[in-house]
């Protein structure tokens, strides 16, 4: 499927993957006729498109934003910042960072305060100004990250999956499970990591046997006592 006519159609799916607040739910009903306008999307995709904004315009509000800090805030497998999917936690992720919002800025864009260039709506933002042979080209370099999303959203159920396969077609891609590497326990993730283990073995040449303790006297110290002893100096 060309990108003709879809840079209305990104923007709508890169605004659904925001933050279910008031201000979404307001503009679901613009966003669901613009949609459906754009005609860029498969039917099928755009059935699963409009259940989705069905449920976040109709479902408890609470609700909704909790399920989607828990789905997307809570984990790398389904994170919508790209580059936690690429570098992690390397170094590389800092100039990766700033070359994508130098690219931003030689389209004469700019991100807002808080924003980081690699945030999947921001990307679509982005995205959508482009010419359609540029747009494509650049959704199809991100496919294999949009697939390992989708793979992830499908596996947990959730409606939101939707919104990656669409991108997918319309990147000329078909959605596809993929293997997601499991995400580590929260606990795990955020645990501090040990600075002294009290009287642990880890570390030492014989793991697991006694160790014998030396004691080494300091004559420095020895001296300075001694001295202090005949000036009637206590230490």
């Amino acid at each position: 499927m060309a990108l003709s006519n879809a840079s209305v159609s990104l923007r709508v799916l890169a605004r659904l993957l925001s933050y279910p607040d008031a201000a979404l739910r307001g503009d679901l009903s613009d966003m669901h006729e613009a949609l459906h306008a754009d005609k860029t999307v498969m039917p099928g995709r755009l059935a699963e498109l409009d259940a989705l904004m069905a449920t976040l315009k109709n479902g408890d509000s609470l609700e909704n934003e909790a399920d989607y800090v828990e789905m997307f805030d809570r984990g790398r497998a389904t994170s919508l910042h790209l580059f936690e999917h690429v570098h992690g936690d390397s170094r590389d992720r800092g100039p990766a960072m700033i070359d994508l919002a130098q690219t931003y800025e030689k389209a004469g864009l700019y991100i807002g305060p808080g924003e980081m260039p690699d945030y999947l709506p921001v990307v679509l933002e982005f995205v959508s100004t482009q010419p359609p042979k540029e747009a494509r080209a650049f959704l199809g370099e991100m496919a294999h990250i949009f697939n390992s999303i989708f793979s992830a959203l499908q596996q947990r159920e959730s409606a939101y999956a939707s919104v990656l396969g669409a991108l997918l077609e319309l990147a000329g891609e078909t959605a596809h499970a993929v293997k997601v590497t499991p995400d580590e326990p929260i606990d795990a993730a955020w645990e501090e990591p040990v600075v002294f283990d009290g009287c642990s073995t880890k570390g030492q040449a014989k793991p697991g046997q006694a160790q014998p303790i030396h004691f080494v006297k300091n004559e420095a110290l020895n001296a300075k006592a001694k001295t202090a002893a005949t000036q009637g100096v206590s230490l």
